[in-house]
C-alpha cells in the first residue's frame, strides 16, 4: 500500500515537473518570439521607414563640402591705373586632423625652418578656432621663396602641413589714397556678428579678410565676390579621399573711380608736408577728382594685424592720421561761407545786387557797446555784396546777418546741404554743424535758459562763418560746386562704374541730379562773378590770381581755433603751432563752364590765401595738363599803383578777427563724438 502510493505521487510530480517545464519552455520560446519580433520590427523601421534619412546622414558623413573662397575685385582710377589689387604668395598651412601628436611639437619642429612670430601663432589659433579640423589653417603668411623652397624640401617629415599659394591684398599707392581706398583686415569677432545678423555667413566660410575702412568697407558686397566649393569624399577618420565635384568661386566686382590718380598725386605734392585736406569735384557729375588728408598712413600695415607698437604710435599721433580729415575734420569755415550767406540775402530779398550798405571797420549791436571789428581797420567806406566778398568786409556781413536773423538764414543755406551729410560713397562721414535756434537748445539743453536760446552776437558771428558754424572739407567743396553750377545738385562720389568680370556687365553710376535750387540765375551769376573779383587786383586773394589761363573764382577764410581778448591783437608767432588759425580757401574753374570745384584747408595754416596756391595749382594741373583747356592770353601784370593798397592792413587777411565771438566749444578742430555730429 505505501509503495503504492508512493509511486502515485511520483508519477504525479513528473507529471508537474515535465508541465512546469514544457511552461517554462513555452514562455522562453514566447520571449525568444517577442525579441525576434522586435529585431525585425526595428530592422523594418531602420532600413524601411528610416532608410532615407540614415542614407543621408551616411553620405553627410562621407561627403563634405569644403568652401573655396572667392578673389577680390581690384579699385582702378578713371584710366584704369590699379590702386588696390591682389597679389599670389606662399603660405604655410595646416590640417588639424591629420596632424600626429601634439600641435604644439608640430609648431615647435616648423620653427627650425620657418620664422614663425608669437603673432603668427596666435593668429592661428584664431583661426583654427574658426575652421573646421579638416579645413586648411593659415601658420604663416607670404613666405618668402627662399623660406618656401626650404620648407618644401622637409614637407615629408610633417603630415598634416602644406604649402599652398593664396592671394593676398596690396595698396601700391599706400598713404597717398589711404583714405580713399581704406584697407581690409582679418574677420573679427564683432564682423561675425554683423554677418550673422545679416545672414551672410555662408558668404565667408573660408574667408579671412573683410573690408575695414574706406571703400573696401562701403563696397565690401560688390568686392567680395561669392565662394566656390569642392565636394570631397572622407573616410572614416575624416581624411580626404578624393574630390568629386568643384564649383570655382565668383571673383569681386572691380570698382573704377571717378578719381584721376595724376590729380591726386598732384595734390598730395601740392600739400607737401602740411596738416589739412584737399578734395576736388566735377561739379557737373559729381565725382571726387582729388581726396586728400594729410598726414596719411600706409594701409598695408592693418591687412594681416597692426603690431601694437605702430598702433600705439599712430593713435596716439598728436598730428592724427588715422582720421579722414575730408569727411570728419570739423572747422569753421571762416569767410568762405560769405558767397552762400550772401545767396541767402538776395534770394530772402533782405537786399538786391544793387544794395549798397556802410562797411566801416567796426560795427555794434544797436544798443551795445561792444565792437564786432573788421579786418581793415579803416573799413571799406560802403559796399554792395559784389564788392563786400571781394575785399570780405566783415562789417558788411555782421550788419546783414543780424537784420537777417538765423530763422531766415538757415532754411536757404541748408540748400547748400551745409549741415548734412552730402551722401558720398563712404561711411562714417560727419553730418557738420548748421546753426539754427532749435539746435543750440538742444545742445546746450542742460544749461541755463540765457545760454539755450539763440542770442544776437550769434548770428554776428555765424554770418562771417565763425560762430557755431563747422563744416568738413567735403561739405565746402560740395557746396562750392552747387553755387558752380547754378544750383544744380550732384551727389558727390568716388566710384564711377562697377565691372563685373563674370557677366561681362559694367554698371555705371549715372551721374543724375539730385534737386536744383529754386534760386535765380541771376543770383548765381551775380555772387560767382564776386567771386571772380576776389582773384582780381583789389581781392583778397589776387596775387594767385595773376597769369591764369582761365576764369576761375574764388574765396579766401581764415577760421580762427583759439579766443582772443577784446581790444587783443593776433600774433601767430606767441602762439603754438596748433593754437593758430587754418586756412581755407574754396574755388571753381572755368566760370561759364565749371569743370573742377576745390576746397582746401591747411590747418594752423594762418593767413586764407595761403590755401589759395595748393587750389590754383590743382586747378591748372588738372583744365590745362589734363583736359588741356584751350588757353585764353596771359592777363597783364598787377601794375604796382593797384596793387600798393596790398600793403595795408589788408593783407593780413579778411578774416583776422572777432576773435572774441567763438564760442569756446568750437575752437579747435578735433573728430566730434557728440550726437550733433555724428552720422
Amino acid at each position: 500500500m505505501n509503495s503504492l502510493q508512493f509511486r502515485t505521487r511520483s508519477t504525479q510530480l513528473r507529471s508537474r515537473s515535465r508541465r512546469d517545464h514544457s511552461i517554462r519552455v513555452l514562455v522562453a520560446l514566447g520571449l525568444i518570439l517577442l525579441c525576434f519580433c522586435l529585431l525585425i520590427a526595428r530592422f523594418v523601421w531602420l532600413q524601411v521607414v528610416k532608410h532615407e534619412d540614415f542614407m543621408v546622414q551616411a553620405t553627410q558623413n562621407r561627403i563634405s563640402l569644403i568652401p573655396t573662397p572667392p578673389t577680390r575685385g581690384e579699385i582702378v582710377d578713371v584710366n584704369g591705373v590699379v590702386l588696390a589689387h591682389n597679389y599670389p604668395a606662399y603660405s604655410l598651412e595646416i590640417i588639424p586632423n591629420q596632424i600626429p601628436g601634439k600641435m604644439e611639437d608640430t609648431i615647435a619642429a616648423l620653427r627650425e625652418y620657418v620664422d614663425i612670430t608669437d603673432g603668427d601663432i596666435r593668429r592661428f589659433q584664431r583661426f583654427r578656432a574658426d575652421f573646421r579640423s579638416y579645413e586648411k589653417v593659415p601658420l604663416k603668411l607670404k613666405l618668402s621663396i627662399e623660406e618656401a623652397s626650404k620648407m618644401a624640401a622637409q614637407l615629408y617629415r610633417f603630415p598634416g602641413v602644406e604649402i599652398n599659394a593664396r592671394t593676398f591684398r596690396d595698396y601700391p599707392y599706400g598713404p597717398l589714397t589711404a583714405h580713399i581706398i581704406g584697407y581690409i583686415g582679418r574677420i573679427s569677432d564683432r564682423d561675425m556678428k554683423k554677418l550673422d545678423e545679416e545672414n551672410l555667413t555662408s558668404l565667408y566660410r573660408g574667408s579671412t579678410h573683410i573690408g575695414k575702412m574706406g571703400l573696401e568697407d562701403y563696397y565690401e558686397r560688390q568686392l567680395h565676390g561669392l565662394p566656390g566649393y569642392q565636394e570631397v569624399e572622407k573616410d572614416a577618420q575624416g581624411n580626404i579621399v578624393r574630390t568629386l565635384k568643384s564649383v570655382p568661386p565668383t571673383t569681386g566686382q572691380t570698382l573704377k573711380l571717378a578719381l584721376d590718380i595724376r590729380v591726386q598725386e598732384e595734390a598730395y605734392r601740392l600739400m607737401a608736408n602740411r596738416r589739412g585736406a584737399v578734395v576736388a569735384i566735377n561739379p557737373q557729375t559729381g565725382g571726387i577728382l582729388a581726396f586728400v588728408s594729410k598726414p596719411s598712413y600706409d594701409p598695408n600695415l592693418f591687412i594681416d594685424g597692426i603690431d601694437s607698437e605702430t598702433w600705439k604710435s599712430l593713435n596716439e599721433d598728436w598730428q592724427r592720421p588715422l582720421i579722414n580729415r575730408v569727411t570728419q575734420g570739423m572747422y569753421p569755415p571762416g569767410s568762405t561761407f560769405k558767397p552762400f550767406m550772401g545767396m541767402a540775402a538776395l534770394e530772402s530779398g533782405h537786399i538786391s545786387q544793387t544794395t549798397v550798405l556802410p562797411s566801416p571797420g567796426a560795427w555794434s549791436i544797436p544798443g551795445s557797446s561792444h565792437q564786432f571789428r573788421d579786418s581793415v581797420r579803416s573799413g571799406h567806406g560802403s559796399a554792395n555784396l559784389s564788392k563786400a566778398i571781394q575785399v570780405s568786409s566783415d562789417t558788411f556781413f555782421y550788419r546783414l546777418g543780424y537784420e537777417m536773423g538765423i530763422d531766415k538764414v538757415a532754411p536757404y543755406l541748408a540748400q547748400f546741404d551745409l549741415g548734412q551729410q552730402t551722401g558720398i560713397d563712404l561711411n562714417n562721414e560727419y553730418r557738420g554743424i548748421l546753426p539754427t535756434r532749435e539746435w543750440k537748445e538742444n545742445r546746450f539743453a542742460k544749461s541755463k535758459p540765457s545760454v539755450r536760446a539763440w542770442q544776437p552776437a550769434d548770428m554776428v558771428s555765424a554770418s562771417i562763418g565763425q560762430g557755431y558754424n563747422t563744416y568738413t572739407p567735403l561739405q565746402m567743396a560740395h557746396a562750392t560746386a552747387i553755387l558752380a553750377n547754378d544750383g544744380v545738385v550732384f551727389r558727390p562720389h568716388l566710384v564711377s562704374q562697377l565691372l563685373d568680370h563674370n557677366s561681362q556687365q559694367i554698371t555705371l553710376i549715372d551721374p543724375k541730379p539730385v534737386k536744383t535750387l529754386p534760386f535765380s540765375r541771376s543770383n548765381f551769376e551775380y555772387v560767382k562773378q564776386g567771386m571772380v573779383k576776389v582773384l582780381q587786383p583789389g581781392g583778397t586773394a589776387w596775387r594767385i590770381g595773376q597769369g591764369l589761363q582761365y576764369s576761375m573764382g574764388g574765396k579766401t577764410g581764415t577760421a580762427q581755433v583759439v579766443q582772443i581778448k577784446q581790444g587783443a591783437s593776433y600774433n601767430a608767432a606767441a602762439l603754438a603751432e596748433q593754437h593758430r588759425d587754418h586756412a581755407w580757401f574754396i574755388s571753381f574753374a572755368p566760370v561759364n563752364n565749371p569743370q573742377i570745384a576745390v576746397a582746401v584747408i591747411l590747418e594752423n595754416g594762418g593767413w586764407g590765401a595761403s590755401a589759395a596756391p595748393v587750389a590754383r595749382g590743382l586747378s591748372d594741373f588738372y583744365l590745362l595738363k589734363l583736359k588741356n583747356l584751350p588757353q585764353s592770353s596771359t592777363p597783364a601784370p598787377v601794375p604796382a599803383s593797384d596793387a600798393a593798397w596790398l600793403n595795408n592792413d589788408a593783407l593780413m587777411d579778411e578774416e583776422k578777427n572777432n576773435r572774441h565771438t567763438v564760442p569756446p566749444l568750437l575752437r579747435a578742430f578735433r573728430p566730434q563724438t557728440a550726437s550733433d555730429t555724428a552720422p
